[in-house]
């Protein structure tokens, strides 16, 4: 029951007082330096709250971070190289999926670690802080295992998404 109270007191305006539009631009620009360094396509998804068709059925933010992931049309990417990360904050749950070709390299504890790290920072309240500093973790991954490739074009846009 207080799962759905958190989730039903919560709204989009929760998304804009955690990311408003400056945080959101830092964003957009962390993950726009960060693409330079790797080939791979960063999305950054932010919600107040799952959907009441997911709350009754008992699904996570891991299970709508992978909906996102297909329905921002992640897993489309020349190298299958796109990684979503997906911060909801009635749960207070950060989840990054990657696309198989970046799973094939790169273990899910490394993902886990990033994940942690943004819920701390967004537990003390500092969401611009702790995205862009997962978004700069990310990189530095995503760089030692996919370094940029010469003319790489930019797949995805960088602009974060709030839903």
């Amino acid at each position: 029951m207080t799962r759905f109270l958190r989730h039903f007191l919560l709204d989009h305006f929760a998304v804009r007082r955690a990311f408003p539009p400056l945080a959101m631009a830092a964003i957009k620009s962390a993950i726009a330096q960060g693409e330079r360094r790797h080939d791979a396509e960063l999305r950054f998804v932010v919600e107040a709250s799952l959907p009441l068709g997911y709350l009754v059925a008992g699904k996570t933010a891991r299970d709508r971070a992978i909906d996102a992931f297909a329905q921002l049309r992640v897993w489309d990417t020349e190298h299958n190289s796109g990684v979503l990360i997906y911060v909801q904050l009635a749960d207070r749950r950060v989840e990054i999926v990657a696309d198989r070709g970046i799973n094939a390299k790169v273990g899910d504890e490394p993902w886990r670690a990033i994940c942690a790290t943004m819920q701390q920072a967004f537990g003390a309240r500092r969401f611009e802080d702790g995205a862009v500093a997962g978004i700069a973790a990310i990189s530095d991954l995503l760089a030692t295992h996919f370094p940029a490739a010469p003319g790489k074009a930019n797949e995805l846009p960088d602009e974060p998404v709030a839903l």
